[in-house]
């Protein structure tokens, strides 16, 4: 977070004041390919986020991307060296393991996440079902409404950076009792859930088909593609979900739950898990 002087007012009355704002800075992921004197270095994107948890964004990145499909495909990671210290910061290295093939042409970051705008929803659907590998269980979890009706409150208990900035997304992971088992924040929603599918991969939790996600934002068709590859079968968000987004999830069978409140909400696909 960083101080910045501001002017506050309340009706005609007015102060200075310290204020704390949400950092947003550039994150450069780097991949290390080969080994030995065939080491080559490949930049693969460069993403606006918040600062924290960049080998857990990076590693999801790679994971809902299709870069890699196992935590065992990154040998190391690193920040490089010869940078000055606020650089250092902003570049992740990632040692892949020399036998795993990458096609170069998508290192441009045009992946199939980002070509969603401009083209048909049948296409991006098409583009995104291509690399999807966890099959979702039918019915499995089984949904309370009361649950629904916690998350948010929950959630919100721990984004401990949102309370003291208003300016971060989160995003959360729970089992079927209520229990948020992960939650992280990040000035770009994409990026916190690519932080919370980096920790579940690093602890080796894929594909989590027992638990939901809950976004404090919007559904995006973004969103809804990254918890696909992740084998999550519930999304929730405190928004609306987009078009896109409820047309990928009723193809894959994903429920998807918007406008959550403390006494309402709307599914839009897969009100079979409930118990209706």
């Amino acid at each position: 977070m960083q101080q910045y002087k501001i002017v506050k007012y309340r009706g005609e009355a007015h102060r200075i004041q310290e204020d704390q704002l949400s950092i947003e800075a550039p994150l450069e992921i780097q991949l290390l390919r080969g080994s030995g004197k065939m080491r080559r270095k490949s930049p693969l994107a460069i993403t606006m986020r918040t600062p924290g948890q960049d080998w857990e964004l990076s590693l999801g990145f790679l994971y809902t991307e299709g870069i890699i499909s196992r935590r065992s495909e990154i040998i190391e990671w690193r920040r490089p060296q010869r940078l000055g210290k606020q650089a250092v910061d902003n570049v992740i290295e990632l040692h892949l393991d020399p036998e795993l093939q990458i096609d170069l042409d998508r290192l441009d970051r045009h992946f199939y996440t980002s070509s969603s705008c401009g083209v048909c929803g049948k296409t991006s659907i098409d583009m995104v079902s291509q690399h999807i590998s966890h099959l979702l269980p039918a019915r499995r979890p089984s949904l309370r409404a009361q649950l629904f009706y916690q998350m948010p409150d929950i959630m919100l208990r721990h984004q401990q950076k949102f309370h003291q900035t208003g300016g971060l997304h989160g995003v959360g992971l729970f089992d079927v009792d209520g229990n948020c088992l992960f939650c992280f924040e990040d000035v770009g929603r994409h990026n916190a859930m690519d932080k919370l599918i980096g920790a579940a991969l690093d602890q080796g939790l894929l594909p989590l088909s027992d638990h939901l996600v809950m976004v404090s934002g919007r559904a995006s068709f973004e969103l809804v593609q990254k918890a696909l590859m992740a084998g999550i079968p519930v999304l929730a968000a405190v928004g609306a979900p987009s078009s896109l987004a409820v047309e990928l999830a009723d193809v894959h069978g994903m429920t998807l739950v918007g406008f959550v409140k403390k006494d309402s909400f709307n599914v839009y696909t897969g009100a079979e898990r409930f118990n209706l």
